[in-house]
């Protein structure tokens, strides 16, 4: 059996990186989420070329959760598996993320914010994975029973007892990422990253001055679902293909891919071209525009849609023309 060996130009490629807001901690500015094609269902060796592939192209960022799957907690397994057959050399190169907050077993203690559910997720979760530490500990959403206090203390106490380096929330509007950061900052563990869905037809973040709060509280901020899952690509261009996520119509339902966003979409991809970049490649780098955003986290089918996706970097700024022609079509 070959034993991988990572790129010794990995770091001399075109992949940036960022500072967490006013932390220590550099992230890519592309990430790699394990949301979709890591779980229980599919092919482990496909799975081994992805994290390989990008860890070879400076991806040094692999983001999961308690329940990523379809079967929850095996992702975590598979990329357990992976880290510590091949990448265990490599792990003080790597950041590791996972998160608590959805249902994962029966009874009153298996999902949102509790204490009990939280420190328990967590221990599964490096037991999973058979880490010592995880480097982000997410909530993974808020939890409209548990007081605050206890959720953001949990997170905390993950962190002082070294089975997480760093606080991480998801899914947090404004208001309660600065009421979450200051109870973290309380604890003595500042508040890191915030972790929220936005693309160009999702884009309730602005309006609710989310990254002015990160920055006021001094976190980083990182997006996912930054192609809408596909419609931000030409994937859908010539109808929904078979096997597609649409198909499946668990996160993505077909009724979402309208007439109205499949024309914005292909108006943006002629821009695309014009710039000499993909559709996709476009949105990824409008999601890191003007250096608001740390870092966008891409999913992917196979180790050619990451290599694809990192070219992103070649190419992040925009004129002022090229944004408002953005949003002309966009309206």
């Amino acid at each position: 059996m070959s034993v991988y060996l990572a790129d010794s130009k990995r770091y001399e490629g075109t992949m940036e990186y960022q500072r967490c807001g006013k932390s220590g901690l550099k992230l890519p500015r592309i990430s790699l989420g394990l949301w979709h094609n890591f779980g229980s269902v599919d092919d482990f060796e496909n799975q081994k070329k992805m994290i390989f592939k990008a860890f070879d192209l400076g991806i040094t960022h692999f983001d999961l959760a308690n329940n990523y799957g379809p079967e929850p907690g095996s992702a975590e397994e598979n990329f357990g598996r992976i880290i510590n057959q091949e990448l265990k050399s490599y792990r003080d190169e790597i950041i590791v993320s996972t998160k608590a907050g959805y249902g994962m077993w029966p009874g009153p203690y298996g999902d949102f914010g509790s204490r009990k559910y939280l420190i328990a997720s967590l221990n599964q979760s490096l037991k999973r994975m058979n880490l010592e530490y995880v480097d982000i500990f997410y909530h993974h959403r808020p939890d409209p029973e548990t007081p605050l206090e206890e959720t953001m203390s949990a997170v905390s106490d993950s962190i002082k007892c070294g089975k997480a380096l760093y606080a991480g929330i998801s899914n947090y509007h404004a208001e309660d990422t600065k009421k979450a950061a200051a109870l973290l900052k309380a604890n003595g563990t500042p508040l890191l990253i915030n972790q929220f869905r936005y693309n160009m037809f999702d884009r309730w973040s602005e309006e609710d001055g989310l990254l002015d709060a990160l920055d006021e509280v001094g976190a980083g901020s990182i997006t996912f679902s930054p192609l809408a899952q596909g419609i931000l690509s030409t994937k859908y261009f010539n109808g929904i293909p078979e096997n597609s996520r649409a198909t499946r119509g668990v996160f993505l339902k077909k009724e979402f891919i309208t007439e109205e966003k499949i024309s914005k979409a292909k108006k943006l991809n002629e821009m695309a071209l014009d710039r000499g970049q993909s559709l996709s490649q476009m949105a990824l780098a409008w999601n890191l525009r003007k250096n608001r955003v740390t870092s966008v986290l891409i999913g992917a089918h196979n180790p050619e849609q990451i290599e694809e996706n990192v070219k992103t970097v070649q190419k992040l700024n925009f004129t002022d023309s090229e944004l408002n022609e953005i949003e002309a079509i966009l309206k």
